[in-house]
C-alpha cells in the first residue's frame, strides 16, 4: 500500500481563502492515485481562538498570568463578557452566514471598541456610498483586530492574522535564533496549534507529512509542528517545500535543520513529492530523489539523481480543495485599498495560466530560478475545464489566477473560451502593462468576467524602467491602464522606490507621475515597496553593474536570498517612506492632488520636473490601430432587427438598410447600404462569442467581398461601423 500524505499549510497566510499550494499538490497526487489529505492549520487555529470557548480560555489565561496591562488591554479585559458574547455571531457574519446581522453590527454601541476603532473618522468616506454590509464587515474586522492586539500584548508577541513570528524567518542567514526559539517552551498559540495537529495526525495516520511554507511568517510554526511530530510520532517522515525554501534555502548547510525535517525539496513540488513517496514505500533509492536536501552521514546533502522529467502543466491535474473548511473562511475588510481588499475579502479559487514568466527579464526579479525561468502556458480549453471542475467542487465562481505575469495572448484565449461556454465567472490576475492590452482586448476580458488586474509600474521613471528591463514606458502604462479603466476593469500598480542609482529627483518625479495617474482616474489602487536585493536576481548576481555594494560576500548556513547592500549614490531612501505612503493614501481617496508632491515629505526636496499634463497627453494621444490579418474578430452583441428603405439624394435613389441593435443598457441604430446590411446580418452570427471557430480579420474581409462590390476599408473604418464597435464588435 502506498504512503498516505498529510499536506499542511502552517499558520498564517490568509483568512478569506486557502493558500493554493496544498490544493495544487493534492490535485496532482490524485492523478497518481496517491491518497492525500490537506489541512489549513492557520484557519483552524483562528477558529479555535475566535469563538466563545476560545475567548473564554484566552481571558482565563490572561488573568492567570497576573500581567501589568496597557490601558488598551485593560479596557478589553474589562469588556470580556461583551467580547465573548458577540464573537460567534461576528465570525459567522464574516463567514457570510448571517448577512442581516450587518444592521446590528453597524449600530453605534453594539460592539465593544478598543484602539483599532480610533480610525473610524474615515468610515463615512470609505463606506458611505457602499452600504451597510461593507461598513459592518470593516467594524467586525476592527473587533477581531482589537482581540489580536490583546493576544500580542499578553500571551504571544508573535501572533498575527497573516503571519506568525515573521521576524525569525526574515533574512535569517544563520539558523541560531530560530533554533533557540524552538528550544523555548511552547507559546499559548503553539499549544492550540499542536493540539489541532495532533487531532489531524491521529485521524489521518500519514506516512509523510508535507509542509508547504510560502513565507517567512509560516516558517517558525512549520518547525514547531515538525518538532512535535518528531517527538510524538517518530515513524512519520516530514518534508518541507514551497516558496520560502525555493528562494531562501538553496544553499542550506546547517545540519540542525534536519532535527526537524527529513527532507526539504526545491522548485516544482510534484515530481519531488512523488519521488519521496516512492522512497518511503521502498521503491526508490535515496540517491534517486529529485531536488531534495536531506541528512546523509550527519552531513547536509543535496540530491538530484533522478532522471525523470518534471511534469508538464497539462499533466498536474486540477487543484483539489476537498478536506479544507471552505464554508468557514473569514472575509475581512482591513484597509480601504481596493486591491488589498480583494486579497482579504471573498473566497477565490486559485489557478495558474502559465508556469513561470513569459517576459523573464526584470533585473530585480529572481529570474534565474525555475519558478520564473521555466515558462510553460496551459491551453485555454484545459484552463476552463479546470475552472468548471472547481465550480462544481467548491460552489464558487470567483477565480484568482496567481501568475507571475499572465500572458496577453493566453488571456485572450481564456476569455474567448469562457464566452464560448457561456460561463458566468469573475476573475483577476497579475500582468505586465504592455501594449498588447488594446482597448478591444480589455473589453473582451471584461466581457469574460475580468474585474481587476495588478501590474508593476515599479519606478515611474523611463530611465530606471530601462535599467530594470521592464519592457514598458510610463506613457505606455498610462495608455494601457486607461484601456482597462475604460473597460471597467480595476487597475492596481505596484510601485518601487530606492532602486539602485535612483536619484532624489527621480523619486519626486515618480510621485508626480503617480499623482497624475490617480488624478486621471486610470489607476485606482497602488502600493509602494522599497527595493530589496535578492541573491537570484540579475542585480544580486552582478551587483557592480548596477552600482550596488554588498555588505558581505559570506554565504549563510541557513537562508540566503535577501542581501544587505549599499547604493553607491549614498542616498538614504528611508526619508521617502512615510511621504510616499501618505501621498498614495490620499490619492486613493481622491484628494490631495493640488498639493505639490515635494510637500508630502518632512525633508526639503526639489520640485518635480514632470509637466503637469504628461499623463493627460499620453492617454489622449491618438492611437493608430493596425489590425493584423491573423487578429480575431468577435461580436459580443445579438442579432439586429433589420428593415429597408429608399434614400434619395440629388435625384438618385439608394436602397438602404436600418439595423436596430439592443444592448443591455441601450440600443443603437445604424444605417448602411442594403448590401452592407445584408452582409452584417450574415456575418455577425459567424462572429458570435459562442462560435467554436473564430474568424480572422483577413477572413472577415474576404467574406465581405463575397456579398459587396464596394471597398471594405472605407466601410470598416467608417462612421457607420464606429457605433457597432462600441457595442461590442472587437478585433483582438
Amino acid at each position: 500500500m502506498s504512503a498516505s500524505v498529510l499536506i499542511i499549510t502552517p499558520p498564517f497566510t490568509q483568512l478569506n481563502t486557502p493558500y493554493p499550494a496544498s490544493a495544487y499538490l493534492k490535485g496532482f497526487l490524485n492523478t497518481r492515485n496517491i491518497h492525500s489529505v490537506q489541512a489549513d492549520l492557520g484557519l483552524e487555529v483562528i477558529l479555535a481562538i475566535f469563538c466563545k470557548e476560545g475567548l473564554t480560555k484566552l481571558f482565563q489565561e490572561i488573568e492567570k498570568r497576573e500581567l501589568v496591562l496597557s490601558e488598551n488591554a485593560r479596557r478589553i479585559v474589562a469588556l470580556k463578557k461583551e467580547y465573548i458574547l458577540k464573537i460567534d455571531a461576528v465570525v459567522s457574519f464574516l463567514q457570510g452566514k448571517n448577512p442581516t446581522f450587518c444592521h446590528l453590527l453597524s449600530q453605534e454601541n453594539f460592539l465593544p471598541k478598543a484602539s483599532r476603532f480610533d480610525q473610524l473618522a474615515e468610515l463615512d468616506w470609505a463606506f458611505g456610498v457602499m452600504g451597510n454590509q461593507d461598513k459592518a464587515k470593516h467594524l467586525a474586522t476592527l473587533f477581531l483586530e482589537d482581540i489580536s492586539d490583546l493576544i500580542v500584548e499578553t500571551v504571544d508577541e508573535n501572533f498575527g492574522f497573516s503571519r506568525y513570528a515573521e521576524r525569525l524567518g526574515m533574512s535569517a542567514a544563520s539558523f541560531d535564533e530560530l533554533y533557540q526559539a524552538l528550544q523555548n517552551e511552547q507559546t499559548y498559540i503553539d499549544s492550540i496549534l499542536l493540539s489541532i495537529l495532533k487531532e489531524r495526525i491521529e485521524a489521518t495516520q500519514p506516512s509523510l507529512v508535507a509542509f508547504s511554507v510560502p513565507f517567512p511568517g509560516n516558517l517558525y510554526v512549520a518547525f514547531r509542528s515538525a518538532k512535535f511530530i518528531k517527538s510524538n510520532y517518530p515513524s512519520i517522515k516530514i518534508a518541507m517545500g514551497g516558496g520560502f525554501p525555493n528562494t531562501e534555502l538553496r544553499s542550506l548547510s546547517d545540519s540542525r535543520v534536519f532535527e526537524f525535517f527529513d527532507f526539504i525539496t526545491l522548485d516544482d513540488g510534484e515530481a519531488p513529492i512523488e519521488h519521496l513517496i516512492e522512497h518511503i514505500d521502498g521503491n526508490r533509492s535515496l540517491d534517486l530523489l529529485k531536488r531534495t536536501f536531506t541528512l546523509k552521514e550527519n552531513k547536509v546533502e543535496y540530491i538530484n539523481g533522478s532522471k525523470d522529467k518534471d511534469y508538464k502543466q497539462s499533466e498536474v491535474g486540477t487543484p483539489d480543495y476537498s478536506d479544507l473548511l471552505l464554508d468557514k473562511y473569514i472575509s475581512v475588510i482591513e484597509v480601504v485599498n481596493p486591491m488589498h481588499r480583494m486579497w482579504s475579502d471573498g473566497r477565490w479559487n486559485k489557478l495558474t495560466m502559465a508556469h513561470g514568466c513569459y517576459w523573464g527579464k526584470c533585473t530585480f526579479c529572481d529570474i534565474s530560478l525555475d519558478y520564473i525561468k521555466v515558462y510553460e502556458p496551459v491551453l485555454a480549453k484545459q484552463l476552463v475545464d479546470r475552472m468548471e471542475e472547481l465550480i462544481q467542487q467548491t460552489g464558487e465562481t470567483g477565480f484568482h489566477f496567481v501568475d507571475e505575469a499572465a500572458p496577453p495572448a493566453l488571456m485572450r484565449e481564456l476569455a474567448l473560451e469562457i464566452l464560448r461556454r457561456d460561463l458566468t465567472v469573475s476573475w483577476w490576475t497579475n500582468i505586465r502593462f504592455e501594449k498588447k492590452f488594446t482597448k478591444d482586448l480589455c473589453l473582451l476580458l471584461k466581457e469574460s468576467g475580468c474585474i481587476a488586474v495588478s501590474g508593476g509600474l515599479e519606478v515611474a521613471s523611463d530611465r530606471l524602467l530601462k535599467l530594470i528591463d521592464k519592457g514598458v514606458s510610463v506613457e505606455q502604462v498610462a495608455q494601457v491602464t486607461s484601456h482597462f479603466t475604460d473597460a471597467g476593469i480595476m487597475a492596481h500598480a505596484y510601485l518601487m522606490y530606492a532602486y539602485p542609482t535612483q536619484t532624489v529627483q527621480e523619486t519626486i518625479d515618480s510621485v508626480e507621475l503617480v499623482r497624475q495617474l490617480f488624478e486621471a482616474g486610470i489607476v485606482q489602487s497602488g502600493f509602494w515597496h522599497q527595493f530589496a536585493l535578492t541573491a537570484h536576481s540579475p542585480i544580486g548576481l552582478n551587483p557592480t553593474e548596477y552600482g550596488v555594494i554588498k555588505d558581505t560576500e559570506e554565504i549563510g548556513t541557513f537562508a540566503n536570498n535577501d542581501i544587505s547592500f549599499k547604493d553607491k549614490t549614498g542616498i538614504d531612501h528611508e526619508i521617502f517612506s512615510f511621504g510616499l505612503k501618505k501621498s498614495l493614501y490620499n490619492y486613493m481617496h481622491g484628494i490631495g492632488f493640488e498639493i505639490p508632491v515635494n510637500q508630502w515629505f518632512d525633508t526639503k526636496l526639489p520640485r518635480t520636473k514632470i509637466p503637469s499634463d504628461y499623463i493627460e497627453k499620453a492617454i489622449n494621444e491618438e492611437e493608430f490601430i493596425f489590425h493584423a490579418a491573423s487578429s480575431k474578430v468577435v461580436w459580443l452583441g445579438g442579432q439586429p432587427q433589420i428593415s429597408y428603405f429608399t434614400k434619395t439624394k440629388k435625384g438618385k435613389s439608394y436602397e438602404q438598410a436600418n439595423l436596430l441593435f439592443e444592448g443591455n443598457s441601450s440600443s443603437i441604430e445604424i444605417q448602411v447600404s442594403k448590401e452592407e446590411g445584408n452582409w452584417l446580418e450574415v456575418i455577425l452570427p459567424l462572429l458570435s462569442k459562442n462560435q467554436n471557430k473564430r474568424l480572422t480579420f483577413k477572413e472577415v474581409e474576404e467574406h465581405y467581398y463575397t456579398m459587396n462590390s464596394e471597398d471594405f476599408e472605407p466601410f470598416w473604418y467608417g462612421k457607420s461601423l464606429a457605433d457597432l464597435k462600441e457595442l461590442g464588435l472587437l478585433i483582438v
